[in-house]
């Protein structure tokens, strides 16, 4: 650590060459405030507003070294003033430490600046679905539903919007994370659970927002990118194993009771369809409301539509295929288990003890209250163990984690509007704890759409929630890349998505090319996964089309036949934390042509992936990064790195090239004869 200060009051600390703090009277580092905030939550979509009373520079910095290495700061409005804020800088193992703390119990607003550099590229802070390199942008960290469309210019956003409140903009994500990477090869993650709003539009600054004083601000530091991401997975926990048993063929995703899972499940079989796992997420019944077919939140199995549930889910197993279902933290106030958790005291309340129920579009919920160990332990053994595991399920979507209100009261005492952001890492680790406890991790999985800090330690797979049924750029297909590429370096190893979005309203429909394309890009990551989508019989379903059965049964053969490749992957994120799906500049860091691309990336080391992400498109322009020749899959054509190369794309052949050289480069190659002839 280096500090260095001057007689005008500048005060600069630099650690590895980078300048991480600067500060000068005239150009203060930090400000302080207080203000008062407005947040109503409709259905998951949060309007937050924020009234600033006060906000004042912080332009006197005292430092002092103390006898331990670390050194402490005192910031104060002017010199006569005391101090307002401390912070407490001390090394880490990889990095520093500024422990924060303040004078002022008043102080709720913090505003910190980090120095930028022009041309320097920002990218993380969670699940980002809109900009990979946030630069030139600000991004406010709170959960919440992404909305539909996400792109205010769009009718479909407007629609959204004006009839439901839904429409979200390009920064909302179910996943944000108050953690970024800057291509100077450091980390900054902030340590708080508060709202925050990271403002990367200014040349020379970063300036980080806090709706509450920050715990820390810590800096990891490394020489390259790969050795900076297994650091960050470090800090954040890295995730359980992905059981091997997914990497044998596609989920099909079947909500329509037992005749018709086993009718699709037979008749894609039949047509030359690799399957590991049947998700039927209506295993517990359905309700059906404006929105679409929703599920009966009452976690049980529903006998009506899935009859002799107990020696079906045998069959299948002995057929080498898993059974998966679906649950959420909410329990239906109309269901038997809202009764027994309420009677339990486990359920979250009002200020004054009375009832809270959360409005889910038609429905209204109890929210069971992880905060009290004894109602998070009852949810895992009454639902999880007994209801779940010990019944037949190997895999379940854990869904929602972003609609804890911010008015209701809790157990452990704290404010809602400070859990709100730390509950989807709660919801994980109910599920991880149910797992473990049942002897099943790294062969049950769960996979979630929430998250913040911390989820990485807990769940083993993020999906991407839930796209629209389309090709746009804010909530179509290329979106799901863009957040594999931001979680991923971040810690979150693995990343898939629902083949063919989910979302359709307002006459958005999902049509054969769009599956298709998606299905190709689905080959490429860790879990292939259908989704009916919530309004199944408005939308194109796979199997009612010959050809784009035989397409998905070829693309299935391509995942399938990648397994003791992505086994290897597996291995490598356990014992490094890399994520599976890369953006090119974590291997190709000197190519500075690579870092804003957002719709490639390398599957491993060894795969370069382009997913045609548009409707219509026959040829694809792919940039492959130089310093390593690539060999594309279906032509077997070399081409040198360094350049963009416009190539067939028809459908049944997605832009994907082998590096020339690799351990496994024959292997790789050989997936263009296992696929068959495209058709």
């Amino acid at each position: 650590m280096n500090w260095h200060t001057d007689a005008g009051g500048k005060l600069v600390f630099s650690a590895a060459g980078r300048t991480l703090f600067e500060h000068a009277p005239e150009a203060p580092a930090v400000f302080v405030g207080h203000g008062v905030e407005t947040i109503d939550m409709y259905r998951g979509n949060f309007d937050i507003s924020d009234y600033v009373e006060e906000r004042v520079a912080l332009r006197d910095a005292r430092l002092t070294q103390l006898q331990d290495g670390s050194a402490r700061i005192e910031l104060a409005r002017d010199a006569h003033s005391a101090p307002e804020l401390t912070f407490i800088a001390s090394q880490s193992a990889h990095g520093v430490t500024f422990a924060v703390s303040a004078a002022n119990g008043a102080i709720n607003r913090v505003w910190w600046r980090v120095p930028a550099q022009r041309g320097e590229h920002v990218w993380g802070c969670g699940e980002q679905m809109s900009y990979f390199d946030l630069r030139g942008r600000n991004f406010p960290l709170w959960t919440s539903e992404p909305g539909v469309g996400r792109d205010k210019s769009t009718h479909l956003t407007w629609q959204a919007d004006t009839t439901s409140k839904s429409g979200g903009d390009y920064f909302n994500t179910n996943y944000p994370q108050p953690t970024f990477v800057s291509s100077q090869k450091y980390c900054l993650h902030a340590q708080t659970t508060a709202y925050a709003d990271f403002d990367f539009r200014h040349d020379e600054r970063h300036e980080l927002q806090f709706w509450a004083i920050p715990e820390q601000i810590e800096f990891m530091l490394a020489d390259d990118f790969v050795t900076l991401v297994e650091r960050i997975s470090q800090r954040c926990g890295r995730q359980p194993a992905l059981p091997a048993w997914v990497l044998d063929g596609a989920i099909l995703g079947l909500k329509n009771g037992r005749e018709h899972a086993q009718t699709i499940m037979e008749q894609s079989r039949a047509a030359g369809l690799k399957v590991s796992g049947l998700w039927c997420e209506d295993w517990v019944g359905i309700r059906q409301t404006s929105f679409g077919k929703r599920l009966f939140w009452d976690w049980h199995w529903n006998d009506a539509r899935y009859p002799d549930h107990a020696q079906w889910v045998k069959q299948l197993n002995a057929q080498g295929v898993r059974f998966l279902g679906y649950v959420n933290p909410y329990l239906c106030n109309d269901g038997a288990l809202y009764v027994e958790a309420k009677q339990a005291g486990y359920l979250a309340t009002r200020a004054d003890g009375s009832d809270y129920l959360v409005d889910f579009g038609e429905f209204d919920c109890g929210v069971v209250d992880f905060t009290n160990p004894d109602a998070a332990r009852w949810f895992e053994d009454r639902v999880i163990r007994d209801e779940m595991l010990n019944k037949g399920l190997d895999g379940w979507m854990a869904d929602f984690g972003e609609y804890l209100p911010t008015d209701v009261t809790l157990a452990n005492g704290i404010d809602a509007k400070l859990m709100h952001n730390a509950w989807p890492t709660l919801w994980a680790q109910v599920n991880a704890q149910a797992i473990e406890r049942a002897g099943r991790t790294g062969d049950a999985v769960f996979f979630m759409r929430a998250g913040y800090t911390g989820v990485q330690a807990h769940c083993p797979l993020l999906w991407a929630g839930d796209q629209s049924v389309d090709f746009t750029r804010h909530d179509g297909l290329q979106t799901v890349i863009c957040g594999a590429l931001s979680s991923g370096l971040l810690g979150n190893a693995y990343h898939h998505s629902d083949i063919g979005g989910y979302t359709s309203l307002f006459g958005n429909t999902r049509t054969p090319e769009l599956f298709q394309r998606w299905a190709e890009m689905a080959a490429f990551t860790p879990m292939m996964r259908t989704h009916e989508g919530n309004r199944p019989d408005d939308n194109f379903q796979f199997w009612q089309d010959p050809a784009v059965l035989a397409h998905f049964a070829r693309m299935t053969r391509v995942f399938a036949g990648l397994k003791q490749y992505v086994q290897g992957l597996v291995d490598e994120a356990g014992a490094r934390g890399l994520p599976l799906q890369r953006p090119l500049f974590l291997h190709y860091e000197d190519d500075a042509e690579t870092y804003a691309i957002q719709d490639h990336y390398l599957y491993g080391r060894d795969l370069l992936v382009a997913p045609v992400h548009a409707a219509g498109a026959s040829q694809w322009r792919v940039y492959l990064p130089k310093g390593d020749a690539w060999i594309h899959l279906w032509s077997g054509v070399r081409y040198e790195g360094g350049q963009h190369v416009e190539i067939a794309a028809p459908i049944g052949e997605p832009p994907v090239f082998v590096r020339q050289g690799a351990a496994r480069e024959q292997q790789l190659l050989d997936l263009r004869t296992l696929a068959g002839a495209a058709q």
